[in-house]
């Protein structure tokens, strides 16, 4: 293993899919159970996210599911990836994340996001219109001042008030622009377009602020990486992900994941057949040893200190073996 590898933070986001013949209660159970398995793989964090209203993902709401990630590990750090700001109070997140540290100290993470639901009924539904967003600098400033007692409105956050929770800035459009003025770590992705992802790092690095949360700047490079025996193998763990991603953009819906054989029997229009090949596209996806070389050259390129694993699949034992496959890789024990 290379000493950049040896370096470099492994963790990794669950958006608790769903699975054609699953139940949302079944996904959220496999989050739990995966985060106890890569806990004894030595991963570092361990994510869960958001979502509204969407058939194909359970977590909707990440502080509760990762109260219950955090009760059933031991010492791996849990968090969000992310909560969407712009669709809450950021008092209640202060105090959400004050009772997750009080019940987990040193454990939890606050991943912040800033967009807002992803359609009108869903945004009518949390009381938020569309351009809340834009003020996420402002929601941000305010829930890290409920952690240091700052507010002006006589208010104290319980028991989030003197607390340290890590936040974390979620880039997406404007977020490398605020995390570096907010003097905060930065998760980005995604793997897939390098050229861009590049720039965001970079513009975040220049106009990096110090602040009690951070002195340096701290980058999180986000992605899927599927690692198999074969690099055939591999690309079967990205077709059920790539197919569902496809038939959202042209059928409005984001459906639960389904097998892999069953996306290859079906016959697809231009138009979707063309968003499932590029879905399938730029992912690191192979061998641990092909792996092992692109990981490097990605860590090289980006200087990134942490790595955030966001893969889904149908076939939760395939998942899993990748998952040990790319821990053989980042705790040196893979052939390459």
């Amino acid at each position: 293993m290379s000493s950049l590898i040896a370096a470099t933070r492994f963790s990794v986001l669950d958006r608790s899919r769903t699975r054609q013949g699953g139940t949302n209660a079944e996904a959220l159970r496999d989050t739990v159970r995966l985060a106890r398995e890569l806990e004894g793989l030595g991963y570092h964090r361990f994510w869960v996210s958001e979502h509204h209203g969407v058939p194909g993902v359970a977590g909707s709401a990440p502080t509760v599911l990762a109260a219950a990630v955090a009760g059933a590990t031991q010492t791996i750090r849990v968090g969000t990836g992310g909560v969407m700001l712009p669709n809450h109070q950021p008092l209640v997140v202060a105090e959400q994340f004050g009772v997750l540290e009080s019940l987990f100290p040193g454990r939890i993470d606050m991943g912040l996001g800033r967009s807002v639901g992803f359609t009108d009924g869903v945004r009518k539904a949390l009381g938020r219109d569309k351009d809340v967003a834009e003020d996420f600098a402002g929601q941000l400033d305010e829930l890290l001042g409920w952690f240091r007692g700052t507010s002006a409105t006589g208010v104290h956050a319980r028991p989030a008030e003197g607390l340290t929770v890590p936040p974390f800035v979620l880039a997406m459009g404007e977020g490398a622009t605020i995390a570096a003025r907010a003097g905060l770590p930065m998760v980005i992705g995604d793997l897939r377009n390098r050229e861009k992802m590049q720039r965001g790092i970079d513009h975040y690095r220049t106009h990096f602020r110090p602040s009690p949360w951070a002195q340096e700047p701290y980058v999180v490079i986000s992605g899927t990486i599927a690692v198999a025996a074969t690099p055939e193998e591999a690309r079967r763990l990205l077709i059920p992900e790539a197919w569902s991603m496809a038939y959202s953009r042209t059928h409005g819906t984001f459906p639960p994941l389904p097998p892999a054989e069953r996306v290859e029997a079906l016959t697809m229009s231009g138009k979707e057949r063309g968003f499932y090949e590029a879905g399938l596209t730029g992912h690191l996806a192979d061998g641990e040893e092909q792996v092992a070389h692109e990981l490097e050259t990605v860590l090289k390129e980006t200087g990134a200190q942490e790595v955030l694993v966001t893969t889904s699949t149908y076939d939760r034992e395939a998942l899993l073996d990748s998952y040990r496959r790319l821990a053989r890789i980042t705790n040196g024990t893979s052939p390459a």
